[in-house]
């Protein structure tokens, strides 16, 4: 049920470019039958090419007329709105009325439905956040009430013995990652971003992983390099310890496993995080110019320029910054004569930004059927403004909630260690022997649990925040260190406390 409703949004975020392409060729004279055959093409558009192949097939090759093919799949869809708007353009014609005022029409209202549909999805976003920072500190609750418990002086008040360490292995290591993955994947229903094929982008991270794992491998079996870390980690706690004298002199030692854990997991991350990074920066841009670009198109065609000679001259204006590189290589195409749909191809191997390349599909096909007269062009500059203020109040409306996920890693990392150190510390002040070792190797293990908690809730603040799970390997990066550094802050405060108690 899940994956449908998945599958119907998918769609539902098809139908106003599909529309808007309609309905430009519609004022360009082109009717909606020929504009769904000329939609077979275009695989930007999967469900609508879907569509519009199934309603060609049935045509040419079943001979059944326009008017009723249409009107069958409207009653076979499985979008409501796509079948909506199939059943009023067939009412339409056959009263007589005006076809493009209807599309018109149904244009603006589908755009209307967007932006609303847009305002609910971020307050959708807004409670997944705050309900998955909910289960968390939830969690940890458990793991507090587990872990008090379980101390013999509280068991033997309650009559009983109980020993709870399966139970904290059970929620630092199995029923938070679980909880994140959920989380994601519910954020993965409830929010598309704007780029397509970043593939790669994940890819990159194969490499990283290996290298990470090879990095934590070698430290633990190869004692040469696991004695070089420590001598490492020494030299920095004593550079700290130089600076900062109130930071003793065994929390870096102590932490050396978490310390490989955090470095490890930030080398899965960094190579994607970069490469993200380059590719947000271009097609963001490009997202926020291309209203601009065609806006100029359009004005320069109201003074009767040709289609090619006003991308030209709108291609010239300042302030696009490096989208501004890539219309400079559209233009120099022009010049030399290649093809539009020839442009139009390399623009899709350079840009990842859906939104922009459908603008540009949408213009070359406005040119190619009409010559792009300026009414039409004016109506898609119009709602390209609209695409654009709708994901920007979508981002802006997001931002705030990157803030989140850094408070409840500072939390869990605190409530984790002052917990730990009640619970296991308090018992044995006044005992010698191996139980304080051992004590601190758990205290290296969970801490290497509540890092990796962190590294996952990256990825469900970058899916929740910019719409793509390659946005999250910076987050990663970010919420790793903080978990460890507040790790690293706490065991010193409870260190300092229990030195003064």
């Amino acid at each position: 049920m899940k994956l449908r409703l998945r599958s119907e949004r998918a769609e539902d975020e098809e139908l106003p470019f599909a529309f808007m392409l309609i309905t430009l060729m519609a004022s360009c004279g082109v009717s909606p039958y020929e504009s769904f055959k000329r939609l077979r093409f275009v695989d930007l558009l999967p469900f609508i090419q879907k569509e519009s192949n199934e309603i060609v097939r049935r045509v040419e090759v079943l001979n059944i007329d326009p008017l009723s093919a249409m009107q069958e799949r409207a009653e076979e869809t499985i979008s409501e709105n796509y079948g909506d708007f199939l059943r009023g353009y067939v009412s339409t014609v056959k009263s007589g009325g005006s076809v493009t005022n209807y599309l018109k029409s149904k244009l603006k209202s589908i755009f209307d439905i967007r932006a609303a549909a847009a305002v609910r999805s971020i307050e959708r976003l807004e409670t997944l956040v705050e309900a998955y920072m909910a289960v968390l500190l939830v969690l940890m609750s458990v793991y507090i009430l587990i872990a008090v418990v379980s101390l013999s002086s509280f068991s033997a008040t309650l009559g009983f013995v109980f020993n709870g360490q399966i139970l904290v292995y059970l929620v630092l290591f199995f029923f938070m990652p679980l909880a994140s993955v959920v989380f994601m994947a519910f954020a993965h229903l409830s929010r598309r971003g704007t780029l397509i094929n970043i593939k790669r982008i994940y890819l990159k991270a194969i490499p990283s992983a290996i290298m990470g794992l090879a990095m934590l491998l070698g430290v633990f079996l190869v004692p040469e390099i696991r004695e070089a870390f420590v001598s490492s980690i020494s030299s920095i706690q004593e550079t700290i310890n130089a600076t900062l004298p109130f930071i003793h002199i065994g929390s870096l030692l102590n932490y050396v496993v978490p310390i490989i854990t955090m470095l490890s997991l930030s080398l899965v991350s960094i190579f994607p995080a970069i490469e993200y990074s380059r590719i947000i920066k271009v097609n963001l841009k490009a997202e926020e110019s291309i209203p601009s670009f065609l806006r100029d198109v359009s004005e320069n065609r109201k003074t009767g320029m040709p289609p090619e000679k006003s991308m030209f001259q709108a291609a010239t204006r300042k302030g696009y910054g490096v989208f501004g590189e890539i219309l400079k290589r559209i233009v120099n195409q022009i010049e030399w004569g290649v093809p539009l749909r020839s442009i139009f191809t390399d623009l899709k191997s350079r840009l990842r930004s859906w939104p922009v390349l459908m603008d540009f599909l949408i213009l070359i096909e406005t040119i190619e059927v009409g010559g792009g007269p300026a009414e039409a062009l004016d109506l898609l500059a119009s709602y390209s403004e609209k695409i654009r203020d709708i994901e920007k109040n979508k981002r802006e409306m997001l931002k705030p909630y990157v803030i989140l996920p850094f408070i409840w890693t500072i939390l869990m990392a605190l409530t984790f260690t002052f917990t730990f150190y009640v619970v296991t510390h308090l018992p044995t002040i006044g005992v010698s022997g191996p139980a304080l070792p051992t004590l601190e190797s758990q205290m290296a293990l969970f801490s290497c649990a509540i890092i990796f908690q962190s590294w996952l809730s990256g990825f469900f603040i970058g899916k929740v925040t910019q719409g793509a799970f390659a946005a999250g390997f910076k987050y990663s990066i970010l919420l790793s260190f903080t978990a460890l550094v507040s790790l690293l802050l706490s065991q010193n405060i409870i260190d300092l406390v229990m030195g003064i108690l």
